[in-house]
């Protein structure tokens, strides 16, 4: 059993008040005082002692205490720069336990890596709610060695990571995360289990990374681990490049209530171009964004590239 010294409200109230600390609302400051969700974290996230672990927002190193005690190293980026005394002394008493100060989703790789011996493979985080969805798009996306996420988010934003086609939660943000990994556990996490107590519900959803076993979720939408950074396989040897995919993405999303035809055309598309490619996927062009799967977002990425390459 795993337990953080910091996960109950004695034990927060007191290091808060030894260094003068108060949660700050503008940081997104929710300290977690409930061990049993620390040890659902860890049993999620499966460490096995030999990990290197990123984490965004460590505040008071509640979680953080428990991740020293199961992965090799652990590594956190931290911007209140109030909370840097409390960050020193836990690096102090732990040797695998180092820490940033800065904005994560500004903190170069290089950075992460020089600060952590090695390059990180899980991601593990009570992350800020104002920033969740972005930094973890954004990690998946820069830094191809890492493998898996384990995240406490707001619980509307784990709904539309884990969102299903033709849902009102599925949209632009689901189908781009989709490309590098998929959903693999969730639980949920009540406002008391938190000081001060948030006025959201939460949740901590687990995503691991798309590979050549795990693609055939999406129809082979993938980043496996021997391709280059950047490009989705599909179909043979030939390749998408994602941001050609997130082009097709947002076009369609952009105007939801329209058809996927009129709303991509308004956003860039030929109208000729988008009807050869609907009919090689087989998507209907009377069709809406919400109700496509993955896979048709990459099957159209690559029919649009096809036709634009035989028009030349």
């Amino acid at each position: 059993m795993t337990i953080s010294p910091l996960a109950n409200f004695s034990a927060t109230r007191e290091l808060l008040d030894e260094f003068g600390l108060a949660a700050k609302h503008k940081f997104g400051q929710n300290f977690l005082v409930d061990n049993h969700v620390i040890e659902r974290i860890c049993e999620l996230a499966e460490l096995t002692g030999t990990e290197c672990v990123l984490e965004v927002g460590p505040g008071i190193g509640t979680l953080t205490l428990a991740l020293v005690q199961e992965a090799a190293r652990v590594v956190s980026i931290e911007m209140d720069t109030a909370l840097e005394p409390v960050l020193f002394a836990h690096a102090a008493d732990h040797a695998n336990f180092t820490y940033i100060m800065g904005d994560a989703l500004r903190v170069l790789d290089e950075r992460i890596e020089k600060a952590a011996g090695v390059v990180p493979t899980h991601f593990i985080s009570n992350l800020p709610y104002n920033v969740a969805a972005t930094i973890i798009l954004d990690f998946f996306e820069r830094m191809p060695a890492l493998k898996r996420a384990v995240v406490m988010v707001q619980k509307e934003v784990a709904d539309r990571i884990a969102a299903q086609p033709g849902t009102k939660d599925y949209g632009a943000y689901t189908v781009k995360l989709s490309l590098y990994a998929h959903v693999t556990g969730r639980f949920e996490v009540p406002p008391r289990c938190f000081m001060p107590a948030p006025h959201v519900d939460s949740a901590v959803i687990r995503l691991d990374r798309l590979t050549m076993e795990t693609a055939s979720n999406v129809g082979g939408a993938r980043v496996p681990d021997d391709q280059p950074k950047g490009t989705v396989p599909f179909g043979g040897d030939s390749g998408v490049g994602i941001a050609a995919v997130c082009r097709v993405v947002d076009a369609a999303f952009a105007q939801r209530r329209k058809t996927i035809r009129n709303s991509m055309s308004a956003n860039g598309f030929d109208k000729q171009a988008l009807d050869a490619a609907f009919e090689a996927c087989g998507i209907a062009p009377t069709s809406r964004a919400e109700t496509l799967s993955v896979s048709d977002f990459v099957c159209l990425a690559e029919a649009l590239a096809a036709v634009e390459a035989d028009g030349r």
